[in-house]
């Protein structure tokens, strides 16, 4: 009969021998799916969408806010039951698939059906549609990355995500163009029709790729509690780690900052008429921009660790905001966008990063649920506040707030925050 640690050494042996293919599948999957995600952007091309479907800015706001609901509040729920899966694949399939992605083609079905007779109908289907799809990625996520944690190992994981998001948007570049194109050429709504049918499509090679991953068994044999019980032991979770405790204020200012992110176009938009060249031309530098950063950031953080891309993240955000109100033409929203790449792709790069580095393996799940869940608040309420400034006051004071919190969240996370994996090291050796 093997030991523990025998079965510990085989499962360390298989992660070995099926890295180079579980790498290569899981960054296929993760490139197509973010090339899907870049033809139906969520900073830009859904809130044109919904401009397009209604007049109010609170709805824009809506698009973040209700993405960002459905996908975090779900996670705890489902983190108990991820904990005691010894392979998470078969759950991540058939969450992701049926849930996470087949709501986008139906959106284009949607949107050609009833965008041009019936905009209220379309934008209610809309709606449902991104927040059953954020549904179904907030109850596999904890599966997935704790899945990703497992056949990814530290050392190669930054990089990981860094070359699968940055080479799906690669990727994208190309991908602007036939935004571009097919807003200008294609009459409403069957431009947008065909971006979410495209989108679809794409999502569908994704999930095969994914498919294709090799996960040992896991050796942790973790038994599920009763819900109440789960409930009941995560405020010594929070107890336990005043480091992760002072993480997860600074990370909520950083939230906060983005609440402007889908405004950006909406600001330009308004102020200079944008039209489909020019929308196609700033997609694809915030998509090229966010390629080649999320290689630069996954890099870094393999180095350095996940702090400081987050700090970095709160930085460009504030940055992406003050270029955006000094801009005074469509060119001048150029560095603004620049900025609000690199803010969001060191955020995608090192937020789940940084959380997996302050857990034990088998708490993963739990870890990720509780960030999300926490987070839930802040991404909720962050873009429909920005929705209410922006129409009750003045789109620039929406951008000046997002400017402050940004500046506050970098200080907080740099000057309050230690990194999780130099100081486990140190902690480990004392």
């Amino acid at each position: 009969m093997r030991s523990d640690a025998d079965v510990t050494d085989s499962a360390k042996s298989l992660v070995e021998k099926n890295l180079n293919w579980n790498f290569s599948v899981n960054v296929l999957d993760n490139m197509f799916y973010a090339l899907a995600i870049s033809l139906v952007s969520q900073e830009t091309i859904m809130p044109l969408l919904v401009s397009e479907l209604t007049d109010s800015t609170i709805a824009v706001g809506l698009i973040p806010a209700i993405f960002s609901l459905s996908f975090l509040l779900p996670q705890l729920f489902v983190a108990n039951h991820a904990e005691s899966l010894p392979r998470k694949l078969p759950f991540v399939l058939l969450g992701s698939g049926l849930l996470q992605r087949l709501p986008y083609p139906l959106i284009g079905i949607a949107l050609l059906l009833f965008a041009a007779e019936a905009p209220g109908l379309a934008l209610s289907l809309f709606f449902i549609g991104i927040a059953t799809a954020a549904f179904g990625g907030g109850i596999v996520t904890p599966a997935w990355f704790s899945m990703i944690g497992v056949v990814v190992p530290t050392r190669r994981r930054g990089i990981f995500f860094g070359l699968a998001d940055g080479g799906g948007l690669l990727m994208g570049v190309i991908g602007a163009y036939f935004v571009g194109r097919a807003l200008d050429i294609v009459a409403y709504p069957g431009s947008f029709a065909l971006l979410f049918l495209v989108a679809g499509l794409i999502h569908a090679i994704s999930w095969f790729s994914l498919s294709l991953t090799r996960e040992p068994a896991s050796d942790v044999d973790k038994k599920p509690v009763p819900l109440r019980h789960y409930f009941r032991r995560l405020p010594s979770v929070l107890r336990g780690n005043d480091n992760y405790r002072r993480f997860l204020i600074g990370y909520a200012l950083l939230r906060l900052s983005m609440m402007a992110v889908s405004f950006f176009i909406v600001f330009g938009n308004i102020n200079y008429d944008l039209s489909g060249a020019d929308i196609g031309l700033l997609n694809a530098i915030f998509i090229g921009t966010q390629a080649l950063m999320r290689l630069l950031f996954g890099w870094l953080g393999d180095r350095w660790g996940h702090k400081r891309n987050l700090v970095i993240s709160a930085v460009s955000m504030a940055l992406a905001a003050a270029f955006a109100l000094n801009s005074s033409a469509v060119a001048g929203l150029i560095p603004a966008f620049i900025c609000l790449a690199c803010a969001i792709s060191s955020d995608m790069v090192s937020h789940f990063n940084i959380v997996l580095e302050f857990a034990e393996p088998a708490d993963q799940p739990t870890y990720i649920g509780l960030t999300n869940t926490l987070m839930a608040p802040f991404t909720f309420a962050g873009p429909i506040l920005a929705g209410w400034i922006a129409e009750a006051f003045d789109i620039n004071l929406l951008f000046a707030v997002s400017l402050g919190f940004g500046v506050v969240g970098a200080a907080l996370l740099w000057w309050w925050v230690r990194e999780p994996r130099h100081f486990a090291r140190r902690e480990a050796q004392t």
